[in-house]
């Protein structure tokens, strides 16, 4: 293929990631964005490998087998409520790859380059490594405490911000070092093969950046999880334009450069949501997983069961749903829009509340309620529906606590101060379904439970929505 066919090539691609993005900003459009983000990449693969040796092709062969294999066994066993882990993970890999290729690139002894040329290569190879090896720990650990193997509460080290700052300076140093000794021949690691100028303070600063990404993500609590995935996304964005920048590919330069931007603007979103500064948020610390920072919750809950539920609902006019992560634990999303579907032919006006930060990524709830086929135009952000909560005669919480958590905005003192939240106590009634008292993820003990026109529904939400249901239908 020739070079203008190639470049021809690139900027189709671009204009379909771009339209990829475009679409996925719309649920109603979600799918499309994921077409032409998929016919995108494979023109990307075939425009890169069309000049390659037949050796080259057998590789690379074997390599998409292998990966395509993967991405489809992920796609089949993995559940909807590990999405957000998968997503982790994935971030990654890309880390971990913007890493290998800059060492890849380091120890290439056919790039001859001089000068100034020569001194920007160096200097991408250097930021690349430094961004995927962030990307690659701290995504490790996003992981972990998605998936529970770690805890979701901040390990606050004494002084961490200036070890923060100690690192980041430790990381300029060192940068500035690797530039000379790749000029003098200077600080090679023979142990490793690496037998370049430079090597050693490259291989310093990788541990150090391995050490801050895992730092960092430690350091933030599980409210904020969200901000992480998005935060996460946005470095492997900018390892994969580093790694554009140390191939020389354009495509790869300016798809890195959309993720990388898109995933900032979406974690800027986040963070407005919950109205919390993003360096704080990275700086570590908002929500924790013990109570010890919990509100006091004082009174006694108020239970109910299914045939009461089913009965509040039939005299109700105006009904609206808010999803949360125990709806995703249980599935019970199915179930949910099966209630829907009654209610509002019966005459009822249902709609859904989604919370910005509902789940443990952006979008969770959103594509959990597209699986289950809800109407788009009833699914309403927390902006547009929470000033009608006055006229909602019953709200039912599924599986959400912060979310719907009352000391955000009268607590001073507690861990979710002042972040916006779905003001569903302004309603007739609150029927909260939880499997018991405790606190969700962020640790946050939530007064909403006790308040008088509050009921609890306890139990798993799939198996209490199914009694709700074969209540409605008899």
């Amino acid at each position: 293929m020739s070079h203008s066919l190639v470049t021809m090539s690139y900027i189709v691609a671009a204009i379909l990631f771009i339209l990829s993005l475009s679409g996925l900003s719309n649920q109603e459009t979600s799918r499309k964005g994921n077409y032409y983000g998929m016919l995108g990449m494979a023109i990307a693969i075939i425009a890169t490998t069309s000049n390659v040796s037949v050796t080259a092709y057998v590789l690379l062969g074997a390599a998409i087998l292998i990966g395509g294999s993967l991405g489809v066994l992920a796609a089949q066993k993995v559940e909807m409520t590990q999405m957000p882990e998968l997503v982790a993970i994935m971030h990654s890999l890309v880390g971990m790859a913007a890493v290998l290729v800059g060492y890849a690139n380091f120890m290439d002894s056919s790039i001859n380059l001089i000068g100034v040329e020569k001194t920007i290569h160096e200097l991408e190879i250097y930021i690349g490594i430094l961004i995927g090896a962030v990307t690659f720990s701290g995504s490790v650990i996003a992981f972990g405490k998605l998936s529970e193997r770690i805890s979701g509460k901040p390990l606050l080290l004494p002084a961490r911000h200036w070890l923060n700052l100690m690192l980041l300076i430790g990381v300029i140093v060192l940068g500035g070092v690797f530039l000379q000794q790749t000029e003098s021949g200077d600080g090679s690691l023979p142990l490793l093969y690496l037998n370049h100028g430079g090597a050693l303070p490259l291989f310093i600063m990788t541990f150090l950046a391995l050490a801050f990404g895992v730092h960092m993500v430690m350091a933030i609590g599980g409210a904020d999880m969200p901000v992480v995935i998005s935060m996460l996304n946005s470095y492997s964005g900018w390892a994969a334009a580093a790694t554009g920048f140390m191939l020389s590919n354009d495509l790869l330069i300016v798809t890195g450069a959309l993720v990388g931007s898109s995933g900032a603007i979406l974690s800027y979103i986040m963070c407005h949501a919950m109205n919390r500064n993003f360096i704080s948020v990275i700086a570590g610390g908002f929500g924790t997983a013990s109570g010890s920072n919990a509100a006091v919750v004082e009174g006694e809950v108020q239970p109910i069961n299914a045939d009461e539920v089913a009965s509040l609902l039939m005299e109700a006019k105006n009904i609206m749903i808010i999803p949360g992560y125990g709806m995703a634990v249980a599935q019970a999303q199915h179930t949910v829009y099966e209630i829907t579907k009654l209610l509002r032919e019966k005459g009822k006006k249902v709609g859904f509340g989604i919370h910005p930060v509902a789940g443990r990524m952006p979008g969770h709830m959103n594509v959990l309620l597209a699986e289950a086929k809800v109407p788009y135009d009833i699914v309403f952000e927390m902006d547009e529906i929470n000033d009608d909560f006055p006229h909602v005669d019953v709200s039912i919480v599924i599986g959400a606590n912060d979310i719907v958590n009352p000391s955000a905005l009268d607590d001073p003192n507690s861990p979710i101060a002042g972040m916006p939240v779905l003001e569903c106590w302004k309603g007739e009634t609150t029927i909260v379904l939880k499997r018991s008292m405790a606190t969700g993820y962020a640790g946050v003990g939530n007064p909403l439970f006790v308040m008088e026109n509050t009921r609890m529904l306890f139990g798993d939400a799939n198996a209490t929505m199914q009694a709700v249901l074969k209540a409605l239908q008899g």
